[in-house]
């Protein structure tokens, strides 16, 4: 009766989870969506909990409660601009659950591995399903444990150095130990050699030794990816952790585990995919953590970067007909999307046309820029993808840049040394006049130099993104 339920609800969660994924493809089922996901998860809880072999059911309370109280206050804390180490730092978090459970999960093995055959018929749980294991599927176990520990070990590192590159608190650049890839492939290879080992004599010491190369390829691999690209890195290391669960899934012998982690694992895989193909990147690259670097010289950028103030901004605002908004990592920082939502009110009461133009990987986060649009209620239908809206800048009197770089930047299609060569691009310089809002002249995270900023249409409004908006409200009439 109870392994009914618990497979039954168990049943219900993975259709509750596929539901929140399936929502969160669009803006406006995102929100329906989420609760799906909170609804399954306390489902499968809940089922965990009361399932047959669920001892220390208060103490898992107990620890539930702490964590979500803990949750809760780092949630309420933490602002927008800062979403992406969050995410990446409860990336960390599931590769550190995956290496710990594979690690338990191999003591638990050894100490039923070492019982009589009666000890054993009184075991209950975990222990009494490793206590009926076959040699057969004990190597299988093996196996899996292994491979979860391996992929948790990968992920908890190399979010940790993620959320350093994020936070601004690691060099965002792209950089390698001497010796660079041949390092990782004599980690992976040693990594294989410790899997034969542990797969023959189940001892410790390969399990450890294997555990000390998966962090310091985490680490590396992480570590040789530059800060333009960390929206790709947050996508795959949310994958990692995914099939990190899956694995650590089999070696429980969860079937939700497993399902759960198929779908984290495959959604983040496919996403980073998408991401790749945008960016102009090749998807194994991203996973080898073999992009970021440049191929030689890049182009020197000619001309003077232009500075206006903010009534020049709004006398063309006022004289514009069609306006398209750029918004990136900036606006974040400076918390403005509110100003935007009300600058973009006032002209289109004006009757004028204005859109925002999202590049796949504005800010540091898949999303990002939707995310905050939508905090600030601006209407879903003025959100184009690239795609969309692309060829539609030549026919556009003002183009507006918020805090983006990369995403906005011709060397990509100019300057085949530049470290973002090939990656397709918001190409905002056709519009007839371009405005950019940036702090100052320098050339941002990603360390790349903008052509975009000294074109003879373009001029630099400077100064905070919020500020400088709020300065330019009074003005549109």
């Amino acid at each position: 009766m109870e392994f009914g339920f618990t497979t039954a609800a168990y049943v219900v969660a993975a259709v509750l989870f596929i539901l929140s994924l399936g929502g969160l493809s669009g803006q406006e089922s995102a929100k329906r969506a989420v609760w799906y996901g909170i609804a399954g998860m306390a489902l499968a809880v809940i089922a965990t909990l009361i399932g047959p072999g669920s001892g220390l059911w208060l103490l898992s309370l107990l620890l539930i409660a702490g964590g979500g109280t803990i949750g809760y206050v780092v949630a309420q804390r933490v602002q927008m601009t800062e979403m992406p180490q969050l995410v990446a730092a409860m990336h960390s978090l599931v590769g550190l659950a995956a290496v710990f459970v594979g690690l338990n999960a191999h003591i638990e093995l050894g100490n039923v591995l070492a019982m009589g055959p009666e000890e054993r018929e009184a075991l209950d749980g975990f222990a009494a399903l490793l206590a009926h294991k076959t040699s057969v599927e004990i190597s299988i176990l093996r196996v899996e444990l292994f491979l979860g520990v391996f992929i948790g070990a990968i992920t908890f590192t190399g979010s940790v150095i993620a959320y350093g590159k994020l936070a601004g608190k690691v060099n965002s650049t792209a950089t390698k130990l001497p010796g660079g890839h041949a390092l990782n492939a004599g980690a992976a290879g040693l990594s294989l050699i410790c899997l034969i080992w542990y797969f023959n004599t189940g001892g410790v010491l390969p399990l450890i030794l294997m555990t000390l190369a998966a962090l310091f390829i985490g680490y590396h691999l992480i570590m040789g990816i530059g800060g333009a690209d960390m929206p790709v890195v947050v996508s795959m290391l949310n994958s990692y952790s995914g099939w990190a669960a899956a694995a650590i899934g089999f070696s429980l012998g969860n079937d939700l585990l497993i399902v759960v982690g198929a779908l984290v694992g495959s959604s983040g895989a496919i996403l980073s995919y998408i991401m790749c193909k945008a960016m102009n990147r090749h998807f194994v690259s991203v996973i080898l953590g073999g992009f970021g670097g440049t191929s030689g010289p890049q182009m020197e950028v000619e001309g003077e970067q232009v500075a206006i103030e903010a009534d020049g901004v709004a006398s063309a605002l006022n004289d514009a007909d069609s306006v398209i908004i750029i918004p990136g990592y900036g606006m974040a920082v400076a918390q403005a999307q509110q100003s935007v939502s009300e600058l973009v009110r006032k002209l289109r009461a004006k009757g004028k046309n204005v859109r925002f133009a999202i590049h796949p990987v504005a800010g540091r986060l898949p999303g990002h820029m939707n995310v905050l649009l939508a905090e600030a209620k601006v209407p879903y239908d003025i959100v184009l993808e690239m795609d969309e809206i692309n060829d539609d800048f030549p026919s556009t009197d003002v183009a507006i840049v918020i805090g983006s770089n990369d995403i906005v930047n011709p060397a990509a299609q100019e300057d085949p040394n530049s470290p973002i060569a090939g990656m397709p691009v918001l190409e905002c310089w056709k519009a007839k006049q371009v405005f950019v809002s940036k702090r100052g002249q320098g050339t941002g995270y990603s360390g790349i130099e903008n052509p975009l900023f000294f074109k003879e249409n373009t001029r630099m409004f400077y100064g905070d993104a919020k500020a400088s908006l709020d300065k330019l409200l009074p003005m549109i009439d």
